[in-house]
């Protein structure tokens, strides 16, 4: 089935999305900061430090990055099982398990901070791993805003997918001036497409902004930064139980 074309009928689910990806950004640097300087949700780059590290042969950079990975991947797999499985129950509200599990991992990594200096590198590798897991998770509980593919733990796709709207709208805005092809389909696909770029926008603005107010919760606060993205989860708890987040991501699921 089609999502929607229309991202007005999705408001709810853009809030939290955004909500999310600030989470995410702040996760992101609480984890580079706190935990090797290795980011624990995007893996592009966590991926490119693996292969120098094995190059170098640095050992307990191997194994980090190696951990992130892994788990990103393992996190992932599970939320895209527990979405399937809330789709063959009809669980409308199965965002609000992944979300409360992932949470859950953050709440842990918090818990166990203080163990992570005075226990040693296993614990280090754990809590990179935890981290990461829970990132994989959230990116498998929300994918998708009406007719948006959404990424609310990296950015590399979006600002790709902001780069093809903007080249679309300006090379229809041309075609506007110039007097062709100016029908009322064109004008509504070029209305809904600008609207679309915004949100992606703001998609890597929410990062950003979650990447600062991660550092500077961070120098004050430490791990106990992460409560700042826990209470996010939990606005997107709150949110799935009155609109369900993953019903499209069910669909898919079932559908296939």
């Amino acid at each position: 089935m089609a999502r929607s074309d229309s991202l007005a009928k999705h408001k709810p689910k853009i809030v939290v999305a955004l909500i999310l990806t600030f989470a995410s950004g702040l996760v992101d640097i609480v984890g580079y900061t706190g935990i090797f300087h290795l980011f624990t949700a995007h893996v592009t780059g966590t991926t490119v430090h693996f292969g120098q590290s094995l190059a170098l042969r640095h050992r307990s950079d191997v194994i980090a990055a190696f951990s992130i990975i892994v788990a990103f991947f393992v996190g992932s797999v599970i939320g895209r099982a527990i979405i399937e499985s809330g789709a063959r129950r009809r669980f409308r509200n199965i965002a609000s398990v992944t979300l409360a599990i992932e949470a859950l991992m953050m709440v842990f990594v918090v818990a166990g901070h203080a163990r992570t200096v005075a226990s040693g590198a296993a614990h280090t590798y754990l809590y990179l791993a935890v981290l990461a897991g829970a990132m994989g998770m959230q990116t498998a509980t929300l994918t998708g805003v009406g007719p948006l593919t959404v990424h609310t733990t990296f950015v590399t796709g979006m600002v790709n997918k902001l780069a093809q709207l903007v080249s679309r709208i300006m090379f229809r805005g041309y075609d506007f001036a110039r007097g062709r092809q100016d029908t009322p389909e064109k004008r509504h696909a070029q209305s809904a497409e600008s609207k679309q770029a915004i949100f992606i926008f703001f998609i890597w603005v929410f990062y950003v902004l979650g990447a600062a107010g991660g550092t500077a919760s961070y120098m004050r606060w430490g791990f106990a930064a992460l409560f700042v993205a826990i209470a996010a989860m939990v606005i997107g708890i709150a949110t799935d139980l009155v609109t369900p987040l993953s019903v499209e991501e069910e669909r898919e699921q079932s559908e296939r």
